[in-house]
């Protein structure tokens, strides 16, 4: 039995892995989904990953997922389990040093955000949420998400930089959304080899492809199992 471990990005829940998690338990898993502190801007990310890290305890066998800002949080907690696989899922790539707040244009973010909404009518980057991150997903389901919405991560650690001084030592995947409206594919297909020395995978599926395709979600992360 693995432990998977699933860590939301900015603003989320670990309930949003619910449907995901049923999954992965019917398939003989075990779950963790933290639920990351949230509105103390005293803050930073090595709060965040100590929370993993405890949640965890003693378990062994342990995949460790980053959504979106997942991805700032995961490598750290990564690299403190006895982790068989890291998986960024749509995460956020930091290099050592690399604050949250200054990854937006050092990884281009802006420019890639423009040139695919040049080319879907201004889609991607839209400030309505149903547009831009839960368009795929059934709207009891986003209503549900949004309703649940916290301030996380907090402004230490969006403004602080990265910790860690190299990527771990975990076998690490990357898994692109090809649908999502707010980090366009073309950006990770850039930053991940660039980043990780990877090609990231690729799915179909928007921004939040936990809410709107758990099933598939589930068989490619067990496939990561190898």
């Amino acid at each position: 039995m693995t432990t998977f471990v699933l860590i939301h990005g900015g603003g989320d829940t670990g309930s949003s892995f619910g449907l995901v998690a049923k999954q992965l338990e019917a398939r003989g898993h075990e779950v963790l989904a933290p639920d990351l502190p949230a509105s103390d801007d005293a803050l930073r990310l090595e709060d965040y990953a100590d929370a993993v890290v405890a949640l965890v305890g003693s378990r062994r066998d342990v995949v460790v997922l980053g959504h979106s800002f997942g991805g700032f949080t995961a490598p750290l907690a990564a690299a403190r389990l006895p982790a068989t696989a890291l998986v960024l899922l749509a995460g956020m790539v930091p290099l050592p040093g690399e604050s949250p707040e200054r990854w937006w244009a050092a990884t281009g973010y802006a420019e890639a955000v423009a040139a695919q909404a040049a080319r879907d009518g201004g889609l991607t980057g839209n400030e309505d949420p149903y547009v831009s991150y839960y368009h795929d997903v059934p709207r009891a389901l986003a209503a549900e998400a949004l309703r649940r919405e916290r301030d996380h991560p907090s402004m230490t650690a969006y403004a602080e930089p990265w910790p860690a001084e190299a990527w771990p030592d975990v076998p690490t995947h990357f898994l692109l959304c090809t649908e999502d409206r707010i980090f366009p594919p073309d950006l990770f297909r850039r930053i991940v080899p660039e980043r990780l020395g990877i090609v990231p995978d690729e799915m179909p599926g928007g921004h939040c492809v936990f809410l709107s395709r758990p099933v598939e979600l589930a068989d490619r992360l067990v496939r990561y199992l190898g």
